[in-house]
């Protein structure tokens, strides 16, 4: 399973559950993720969605460990998926709350932006190093990061992947708050009873509003996201840093089986 529901009273939180890849995210998980968040939505025992990520991350991006990373047909889908789940998010009939417990990286910071509510712990960090790998943002990014923090701070964020610590997130207006590791827990379940017990009528509309006057660009963005990813897929560069990616996994996988006795001779 690669995504799991857990439910306190009327709070529901959906985590992506694939620790051992850091909660990176493929096609598949992606649309589990959507029909989690659309069925959430539908569910009038669920007041808030959470959602977060399992082990030491909330989302290590987009994983490159599938079948033909270099196809188009890939690429489309899975760009496809992306846009699917950041649109549940946002189109979601209740107020959505990212908790980022570890690195948001690629796109899933797109998973933290695109909800109502983003709190992080003061040891993570927001990075989109699509450029370094021959890509570009997706999953809404360009127009998520640009409406939550300008131009400017999105021009770095995006063109030289830098990471962005959490009180730097902060400062910035990327999130609604950054809390120590000691409190952030307590601090999430203050949250998430205060959503609760705010009219739901006006919490669902006040956050259409918003994302009506705020995220216009939303789907214009994931058409022009999917079709410069198409484009980038092709590039030698991109190519490159698949193949840097699989001699790396190649080399990390001689070395587990070398601890276990089962190198091949």
């Amino acid at each position: 399973m690669t995504v799991s529901i857990v439910d306190d009273n009327s709070v529901r939180h959906i985590l992506i559950d694939r620790p051992d890849r850091m909660n990176a995210v493929d096609k598949e998980t992606l649309h589990r993720l959507s029909d989690a968040v659309e069925s959430a939505g539908q569910d009038p025992a669920v007041r808030v969605i959470v959602l977060s990520g399992t082990g030491r991350a909330f989302c290590a991006g987009g994983d490159l460990d599938v079948e033909d990373p270099l196809s188009v047909e890939n690429t489309a889908d899975t760009s496809d998926a992306a846009s699917r789940c950041i649109a549940a998010i946002t189109r979601a009939p209740r107020p959505v709350v990212a908790a980022v417990r570890g690195p948001a990286v690629g796109v899933g910071v797109s998973l933290a932006l695109a909800a109502d509510l983003t709190v992080i712990r003061s040891d993570a960090y927001f990075s989109m190093p699509f450029t370094s790998i021959g890509l570009m943002p997706d999953g809404g990014a360009t127009a998520l990061v640009a409406a939550s923090v300008g131009r400017a701070m999105s021009m770095r964020m995006s063109l030289l992947g830098e990471r962005l610590s959490a009180s730097d997130a902060e400062r910035a207006g990327l999130v609604a708050a950054a809390y120590e590791p000691e409190v952030f827990e307590s601090e999430l379940e203050k949250l998430t009873a205060r959503l609760s017990g705010i009219s739901f009528d006006s919490l669902i509309e006040t956050k259409r509003a918003i994302n009506d006057a705020s995220l216009s660009e939303l789907d214009n963005a994931f058409a022009r996201e999917r079709d410069g990813q198409i484009r980038l897929t092709t590039t030698d560069s991109f190519r490159d840093a698949v193949a840097v990616f699989a001699a790396k996994r190649g080399r990390a996988g001689t070395e587990v089986r070398a601890r276990s006795g089962n190198v091949d001779r």
